[in-house]
């Protein structure tokens, strides 16, 4: 099995995420005490987060490529962004390195396209929802891509990074990210994709009406399947 390196901690909670599935897959399809081999560089999210809110994406892009950097330096045979939003940066990251860079759109897109879906609703955080570099990714796979109104993504943004990213699950949220949810499908949407890492922890498929594309799950099956 290659090695699989992980840019993690935005959040850790969903890297956590990562590091669980990445394993249970691994055993799943290999038996007995197998486990993934895998190196994981876990940033302070704080210091990200504080580069996200003031659009210094070439000063993120360079804490994650030193970042990728170590990786690869310790053993790493391919490399994961485990984060939606900070696949704002992945060119920069891929450029680092020499290993090959698994994009989570890419991955999203594959599983999209395999379930017979075209037009997706895409909730993440605002940079996600509403910048280019994510859902342009998306519809360069000839998917159409829908997006809350300005009412549910500031609703899906705070969530993330008030509760989500901080352990905080909440009965009351879940239900205000089903009715996005509704709105979503009312609209034309015949599946959502979960584009952000946190998400899975609030909701899944039991909460929409239309197939949920979980990329966290998506990611770690893409990473474990181009390992073996």
């Amino acid at each position: 099995m290659k090695t699989i390196g992980l840019l993690g901690g935005m959040s850790w909670e969903s890297t956590a995420e990562y590091y669980r599935l990445l394993n249970e897959l691994t055993r799943e399809r290999l038996g007995g005490l197998h486990s993934a081999k895998c190196v994981l560089y876990s940033v302070d999210f704080a210091e990200v987060e504080r580069l996200q809110v003031a659009g210094d994406w070439e000063a993120a892009g360079e804490l994650l490529a030193e970042a990728a950097r170590s990786v690869q330096a310790a053993g790493a045979d391919l490399l994961l962004i485990c984060t939606n939003t900070m696949h704002k940066v992945a060119d920069r990251v891929a450029e680092a390195v020499s290993v090959p860079l698994l994009h989570l759109a890419d991955a999203t897109a594959g599983a999209v396209l395999a379930a017979g879906v075209r037009r997706v609703g895409l909730l993440g955080t605002a940079f996600t929802m509403e910048q280019d570099f994510y859902r342009e990714r998306l519809a360069g796979h000839g998917l159409e891509v829908l997006v809350p109104d300005a009412a549910g993504r500031a609703l899906v943004h705070r969530v993330i990074y008030e509760e989500l990213c901080v352990g905080v699950v909440r009965e009351e949220s879940r239900e205000a990210y089903r009715k996005v949810i509704a709105e979503l499908v009312a609209a034309g949407a015949e599946g959502v994709v979960l584009g952000c890492t946190e998400i899975e922890l609030l909701v899944g498929a039991g909460d929409s009406p239309v197939p949920v594309f979980p990329t966290t799950r998506i990611h770690a099956e893409a990473a474990v399947t181009a390992a073996l």
